[in-house]
This record gives C-alpha cells, sequence and structure tokens, in this order.
C-alpha cells in the first residue's frame, strides 16, 4: 500500500510506500525531485496516511511544524479545531468509517490538515476515501479555478462534510418507517422493532457527536480568511497611496478573490452542516417519541393480556364455589357410613338430591351472571 502521496496540478499524482522513499522520487514530466518540488514549487499536497513517529519528526523538521501540532497528530488528538501558528494554520476535522460492512463502521476517524502559503499537509491513520476524491476532482476543475492550499483546505471539508450526506438520507428512511409502523404491527410483527429503534438512535447519537464540533471549526476558518482578506485588501490601499516605498509589494487581486471566494465556500459548508444537525436532532425528537409509543403500546397490551388473564381465573374460581359444595354433598352421602335414605327401596332421595344439585347450581349460574363473574 502507498502511504505517501505528493500532488500537484501540473504534475499530477505521485505515491510511494515512504515518506523518504517518496521525497527522492522524480515524477516522469519533471527534471526535479519531489523534494525539490516542495522547496522550489507552490500550490502543493503531501497525503500521509498512517504516519510512523521517524516519520513525522522528519516532516516537522523539514516543514517547521510546531511540537504541539506534532503531539496532537501522533496522538490522534480527537478534538476538532482550528489553530494558528506563525507560518502555518492547522485544521482537526473527523470523519468516520464509511464501510457499511466493515466491524468499525461508523466510527470516527481522525483527519489533520495543515494549510501553508505554498501547500497542504494532510495527515489519517486510515485509508481513507476522501484524498483520492478530492484530487479526482481538482483534476476535472483544474482547467477553471486556481489550486491553491486554501481551495484544496476547503475541498477536503466540503468532501468530509457531504460523506455524511448518504447516512443522513438514509436515517431519515429508517426514521419515517419507525415512525410509521411504531403503532400499526400488531405483536407478532413488532419483536425487531426495539432493535431497530435503538440501532437507529445509537446511529443518530454518532451522528451528533461527529457533527456537533464541525461549525465551530468552520466558524473560526471564515474568521481567519475574512481577516486574512481584509489585511490583503489594507495593504494594497496602502501600496497606492503616494509616498509609501515601505510598504511590501500588495498581493495579488486574484490572490484576494481565492480568499473571498474560500470564505463564501466554507460559508455554504457551515449552513450545511448546521441543517444537518438539525435534522438529526429532529430524528432524535422522533425516535424517542417513537420509543415512549412503542412502551406505551407494549404497556397495553401488557394490561390488556392481565385483565383477560384475571377474567379467567375469576371465572374458574366461581366454578370452584359451585363445584366445591357438590364435591361435599357427594362426598357425604358416598362415605361407608349410615346415611339418610339408605334403607329406602326406591329412588326417592337421589333424585331429590339431583335435584337440589342443579337447582344449585341454576341458582349460582343465575348470580354469577348478574354480579358479571361468567
Amino acid at each position: 500500500m502507498d502511504r505517501c502521496t505528493f500532488y500537484s496540478a501540473e504534475l499530477g499524482s505521485i505515491e510511494n510506500k515512504s515518506f523518504r522513499q517518496l521525497l527522492v522520487t522524480k515524477p516522469p514530466e519533471a527534471i526535479n525531485t519531489v523534494a525539490e518540488l516542495l522547496t522550489n514549487t507552490t500550490n502543493w499536497w503531501l497525503d500521509i496516511c498512517a504516519p510512523s513517529n521517524e516519520e513525522m519528526r522528519s516532516i516537522s523538521k523539514i516543514f517547521r511544524i510546531h511540537p504541539l501540532t506534532t503531539e496532537d497528530i501522533q496522538a490522534q488528538e480527537s478534538r476538532e479545531k482550528c489553530e494558528i501558528f506563525q507560518h502555518y494554520m492547522f485544521v482537526s476535522f473527523r470523519t468516520f468509517n464509511q464501510d457499511f460492512n466493515s466491524p468499525n463502521y461508523l466510527d470516527a476517524i481522525n483527519f489533520y490538515i495543515i494549510v501553508f502559503k505554498d501547500g497542504v499537509l494532510t495527515f489519517h491513520f486510515q485509508d481513507s476515501p476522501h484524498p483520492r476524491n478530492v484530487r479526482r476532482r481538482i483534476h476535472q476543475l483544474k482547467d477553471f479555478i486556481k489550486v491553491t492550499p486554501e481551495w484544496i483546505n476547503y475541498a477536503l471539508i466540503d468532501n468530509i462534510t457531504d460523506g455524511f450526506a448518504p447516512l443522513i438520507q438514509h436515517t431519515e428512511l429508517e426514521v419515517d418507517s419507525i415512525d410509521d409502523l411504531v403503532l400499526v404491527l400488531n405483536g407478532s410483527e413488532q419483536n425487531d422493532m426495539l432493535r431497530r429503534i435503538g440501532s437507529c438512535r445509537k446511529t443518530v447519537m454518532q451522528l451528533i457527536r461527529l457533527l456537533g464540533p464541525k461549525a465551530d471549526v468552520l466558524r473560526s476558518l471564515i474568521k481567519r480568511y475574512e481577516d486574512k482578506a481584509k489585511e490583503m485588501e489594507y495593504n494594497n490601499m496602502r501600496a497606492l497611496e503616494p509616498n509609501n516605498t515601505g510598504v511590501d509589494s500588495p498581493p495579488e487581486h486574484d490572490e484576494v478573490k481565492v480568499h473571498h471566494d474560500v470564505t463564501l465556500y466554507l460559508g455554504d459548508i457551515q449552513d450545511h452542516i448546521i441543517t444537518m444537525l438539525q435534522n438529526v436532532s429532529h430524528y432524535d425528537l422522533i425516535l424517542g417519541r417513537a420509543h415512549r409509543n412503542y412502551i406505551g403500546q407494549i404497556t397495553i397490551e401488557l394490561s390488556q393480556a392481565g385483565n383477560t388473564t384475571n377474567e379467567v381465573i375469576n371465572r374458574l374460581t366461581f366454578f370452584a364455589t359451585i363445584i366445591v359444595p357438590l364435591n361435599l354433598v357427594g362426598g357425604l352421602f358416598g362415605m361407608n357410613v349410615h346415611v339418610p335414605g339408605q334403607n329406602e327401596n326406591d329412588l326417592t332421595w337421589f333424585f331429590w338430591i339431583v335435584m337440589g344439585m342443579l337447582i344449585y347450581v341454576v341458582a349460582m349460574m343465575a348470580i354469577g351472571k348478574r354480579t358479571g363473574f361468567l
């Protein structure tokens, strides 16, 4: 697996297994190695997957990266943030494992972006489709846009944000399905409803955890680019004033325009993230209501089953009340002792005993009907 990739819009992609080997690699259409291109060219992009400690030390030394930034990358700091250093900007932005068949599906993946004036460094510790997607997008748009480090940073954040859209759409369909079915399914069809609610709610919680801090990161980026654009415009105005020979050469108008455009693009991403957060929060409310409805329906069904059981028990108790005296009478007259009528040769006693039992049974049945036991 080629872990290290150097990319520029003019030369395309150059890949290698290690950072050291990549530095001495010479592109087919170039006379310089990658190490010389990093020094002599602009608008380059170096992507490192799972950097080793030795590679991080070398990269930090070459690009003069602050030890705090190096420590955050090596420790795989999970907090999303945007930090401004003397000659670069450090952005920590999290994506997630998009392989549905993987046991680590939806697990957070830390993505680190270091934006220099001349290029971009990116670090991640798991294989991710976002660098390939952005390189493909640059290849398609390079004739229509000016590829700058700021634009690459925007494109990466935009691609990471777009990766949440299919998952949110799938979650929306699942939430709507649960909300529609939770009150209409019968008992035999509700066996997996609680599992579906729990699984969907877990996905929603993970989305909220991943999307929550992103709006603050984008707010910091937008403020940074707005301040940079204002600073460039101020330098332009100072340079146009007479007798300002000490002012540095003003930035090109295209560079100021790029900062304005990137600010607008980042604002659009921020709107998307806020919209997704609102939708996910709404899904959480729907799932909470569906869960309560499900528990309420189960409670009602259990109560109904309990009432039915009580009715059956009451009937059995009433029948037992009828049968016990009959057993008592039958037992008394069936004992091997002297009983009334045993010396009679006809069936008079037997007839009246049976008639008395029948009258007793009919009377008790009538009482049971009147009192509601039957």
